[in-house]
């Protein structure tokens, strides 16, 4: 994700990946700026302030495409790997924004999937220690005491969406 994240497209992730570290950071203006994400087997979740012109649209078209042919490569294949355009809703209100990273850190529980087939920001945002900052969190944890307030808001958020999320199949499709 950070590689694609970049105003310069960086080529091949492949050929990337020779690069030093250090040669790839230097200067590097981002396309957007990470507050949460969440990577789940089968589909990812991201909030993200646009920091570039277009910013978001530059960073999703480079990032599923150049998943797609890595992953085409790896495994010797051809095709597209994703089905239609990516969804983006614009965040328009600060509950929603304290909700929508909610949702996102804890999106595998959302989906009832095993954390092991998951990775998100969720632990930058919990655990004391700052184990990465990769997420630019503050706009969310600034509105806290701490970090335990945060993840107290976040795992009752998760069972109302959970609830809501449950009221609303039922509604949909008769369960």
């Amino acid at each position: 994700m950070d590689e694609f994240n970049v105003i310069e497209p960086i080529g091949s992730i492949y050929e990337n990946s020779f690069i030093q570290k250090i040669d790839k950071v230097m200067a590097q203006q981002k396309l957007v700026r990470f507050v949460s994400y969440c990577l789940n087997a089968n589909h990812y979740h991201f909030l993200v302030e646009q920091v570039s012109d277009q910013g978001i649209e530059k960073f999703m078209h480079r990032l599923s495409t150049g998943y797609t042919k890595y992953f085409n490569s790896k495994f010797y294949r051809t095709g597209s790997l994703f089905q239609g355009r990516y969804k983006a809703k614009y965040v328009d209100s600060n509950k929603y924004l304290l909700y929508l990273s909610s949702y996102i850190n804890l999106n595998n529980q959302v989906h009832r999937l095993g954390s092991s087939t998951s990775k998100s920001s969720w632990e930058e945002f919990v655990w004391e220690d700052d184990v990465s900052n990769f997420c630019h969190k503050n706009i969310i944890l600034d509105q806290f005491k701490n970090k335990n307030e945060y993840k107290l808001f976040a795992e009752e958020a998760l069972q109302i969406i959970l609830s809501n999320r449950e009221t609303f199949e039922e509604v949909e499709f008769g369960s």
